[in-house]
């Protein structure tokens, strides 16, 4: 997103400068805020509305390296398990047509982001927010501008409602996070607020930050030791200076006393770096750093920032470290830009593809740390989410499962995923293409599903209307924010938007909720997941394969896993190498053996994995037993006319093609020959692949054309070619 100005042109992709040689080593400062107070009673505060049109600078967008297309190794098309997630609340946020509290929005485009908390959930957008009840039932004030958070405070952070906003409810403390920027005049300012109780109406520690250079795109995760912070930072608000992150002190805030914090400035070399930010009751190991992470080449990039306010020289920001991930286009043609098309306008949307998606979920299993996270790629020409679960940050980092969701040629982008306490993921995000309207959908996955898939979709709306032609506006906002509530830690919020008619600043917004049935209060059952590769193998009757199923446990899941497979014919034998996984965690070679009479076609099958009290099946592997292939074999002959006198002879070369292993013998004859002439093949060729055809013809073979036709016979094959002969 960026600064709200009067009508403003959009804005142009920034470059980082070229000329200079870069220095990867980042720079820490170290900062006090400038100024921090205690706000009244936000429901006292009387509530502040935009009224002029706005249009939203673009994020500074850093030209990513020119990239051609990939063949996509885990992309899903194929979705075959329904989603079990239980749908919740179902209302509209702050937008046009809601009908708790008329909005007329008059910007565009919103950057919707929202956050559960123990009984509110709070939603902000560009330019404004607005405090619900779990019901979705709209609390004082109403919708009110961001600015109306800095009311009295003085400075830009109350004089303007600049956007970028993010909201985050601080799990541990049980306290309201909410900031964004103040560029429109400078000092450059990130304003932050911490709300004094759980309540979002009450009063607020707040803060303001001072930056040198323009800090864009700033996102915003919770940590126990900080509130880590990251920018692409713009010198004099159009030249790219590098990435920036930047650690609050927490605890100052919470107490609302003076705080200070710690940045690292990177080079120009990396940008849009996503802190982590935590999820569940359970923190991370004892002195863990903030993960952040951002996208590069078919790979992540890992930092790690550990924070000393006591003694900041002690703060350290090391990386990266490059995670490989299965290979991938940028949407939109390896641009990351603006392609998404809508039914009935030629103008197409933004996919942001050049960028990790908010927000950098982290969650702390007990046996293992696990982060997720998504981005928007290109499949066939549409464009689709990529998702991760990484696993172990602060030692070997490594990808436990990916997948590009791409179900149909419908494009889907923009997304925000989280995990819950018992390890199911849900993902939401934009859906639009030539034959429909932007509509929010979601998808998801139990803990024990075949891994690296996402069930069917459901959607939380279909969108009515699109986004017209204005000045260019490809916008669709920037990000949309999954949560978990923080009350059972397995319930979903999701808010994203879309249209109810079309235009160019009337967009809506909704708020809904969903949890899984295998999703309880309490501690996380252990349990394990199974998966199998390849989807499919190919066979010849009488051959044998093998596939290859893993047992993966989580929440200390440690009991053997029993394999079994579904009903095969009887043509079909199947075997485990071993039949058991010890200690619910390892893998299995699936033997595959056919009868020489087993018919041609596909056969299918699963794996179920059996143990703890558990039981879990792979996906579907596919078997083609393919019909054998028959030895044969063809005849040509070069050239295909010859002219010779009478009583002159000629020459052709026969070539033999054998094709599925045919290596019988072979003879050779011709017939058609006109009077007084005859042929002779040299050599024979038995089993070879040529040979020549010598005609002798005497000086009483007429005149005229005649089809000599050549014909090889052996292994019960008999096949011919034709030439023609001209007498002269």
């Amino acid at each position: 997103m960026g600064v709200a100005v009067w009508m403003a042109p959009r804005g142009q992709a920034a470059q980082a400068p070229r000329s200079q040689p870069q220095d990867d080593r980042p720079v820490m400062e170290v900062h006090q805020a400038v100024k921090h107070d205690v706000s009244k009673p936000l429901r006292d505060v009387p509530p502040h509305r935009t009224t002029r049109p706005r249009f939203q600078r673009e994020p500074g967008k850093i030209a990513p390296p020119a990239q051609g297309p990939q063949q996509d190794p885990v992309v899903q098309q194929i979705v075959v398990a329904p989603l079990q997630a239980t749908p919740g609340v179902n209302f509209d946020g702050v937008g046009e047509g809601n009908n708790q509290d008329s909005y007329v929005v008059n910007w565009a485009p919103p950057d919707i982001n929202g956050a559960a908390g123990d009984t509110q959930y709070v939603q902000w957008v560009n330019l404004a927010f607005g405090v619900f009840d779990k019901t979705g039932h709209l609390l004082a004030p109403g919708f009110t501008d961001g600015d109306t958070l800095w009311n009295g405070f003085g400075g830009g952070c109350e004089a303007n409602n600049d956007g970028d906003p993010i909201v985050q409810f601080d799990k541990a403390a049980h306290r309201w996070v909410m900031t964004q920027f103040s560029v429109s005049t400078t000092p450059y300012l990130q304003c932050v607020a911490v709300s004094q109780t759980n309540d979002a109406t009450g009063a607020w520690n707040r803060y303001a930050f001072e930056y040198a250079d323009f800090p864009d795109y700033p996102k915003l995760g919770v940590w126990p030791d900080a509130y880590y912070i990251s920018f692409n930072m713009f010198r004099g608000g159009n030249t790219f200076s590098g990435g920036r992150v930047c650690a609050y002190d927490r605890a100052a805030m919470l107490a609302g006393t003076a705080a200070s914090e710690v940045c690292f400035q990177l080079s120009t070399t990396y940008f849009s770096l996503m802190p982590s930010d935590l999820d569940g009751s359970t923190p991370p190991p004892a002195g863990a750093p903030n993960y952040l992470l951002n996208l590069s080449t078919n790979a992540l990039r890992l930092w790690k920032f550990h924070v000393d306010f006591a003694t900041p020289a002690n703060s350290t920001l090391t990386g990266p470290t490059s995670i490989t991930v299965g290979a991938f286009t940028r949407a939109c043609g390896g641009s990351g830009g603006d392609c998404v098309p809508q039914l009935g306008t030629s103008q197409v949307l933004d996919s942001m593809g050049d960028r990790l998606m908010y927000r950098l979920a982290y969650r702390n299993f007990g046996d293992h740390e696990s982060l997720v996270v998504n981005h928007s790629v290109q499949n066939n020409g549409t464009t689709a989410v990529r998702w991760y679960e990484l696993r172990d940050p602060n030692g070997v980092p490594s990808v436990f499962q990916q997948g590009t969701y791409a179900p149909d040629a419908n494009h889907r982008w923009m997304g925000s995923m989280a995990m819950d306490h018992v390890g199911n993921i849900v993902m939401g995000y934009s859906v639009s293409s030539s034959s429909m309207k932007p509509a929010i959908r979601f998808a998801g996955r139990e803990a024990g599903d075949p891994l690296n898939q996402l069930g069917i979709e459901a959607s939380l709306v279909e969108g009515l209307g699109a986004q017209s032609y204005f000045f260019g506006l490809a916008r669709w906002g920037d990000y949309s924010s999954m949560s978990v509530d923080p009350t059972d830690d397995c319930t979903f919020w999701y808010t994203n938007q879309y249209l109810q008619q079309n235009g160019a600043f009337n967009w809506s917004t909704r708020v809904g909720s969903f949890k899984f049935a295998s999703c309880t209060t309490g501690p996380p059952v252990p349990d394990f997941g199974i998966s199998g590769t390849p989807a499919t193998r190919t066979v010849l009757p009488g051959g044998a394969t093998f596939y290859t199923v893993t047992v993966s446990p989580s929440n200390g899941f440690n009991s053997d896993v029993a394999l079994s497979n579904s009903a095969v014919p009887a043509d079909i034998s199947v075997s485990f190498d071993p039949a058991s996984i010890i200690g619910g965690s390892g893998t299995s070679s699936v033997g595959v053996t056919t009868s020489s009479l087993i018919a041609p076609n596909t056969y299918n099958f699963t794996v179920t994995g059996t143990g703890g009290g558990q039981t879990h099946t792979t996906a579907q592997f596919s078997l083609v037993v393919s019909a054998p292939q028959v030895g044969d074999f063809s005849l040509s002959a070069a050239p295909g006319t010859r002219n010779v006198r009478a009583g002159n002879s000629t020459t052709y070369t026969v070539t033999i093609a054998r094709v599925n292993g045919f290596s019988d013998a072979l003879t050779l004859s011709a017939s058609g020959l006109p009077a007084g002439a005859n042929a002779s093949f040299s050599p024979q060729p038995a089993g070879g692949t040529s040979s020549v055809m010598t005609v002798t013809t005497s000086n009483s073979t007429p005149n005229g054309s005649s089809t000599v036709t050549i014909t090889g016979t052996g292994g019960g094959k008999t096949h011919s070619t034709s030439v023609t002969l001209q007498i002269r």
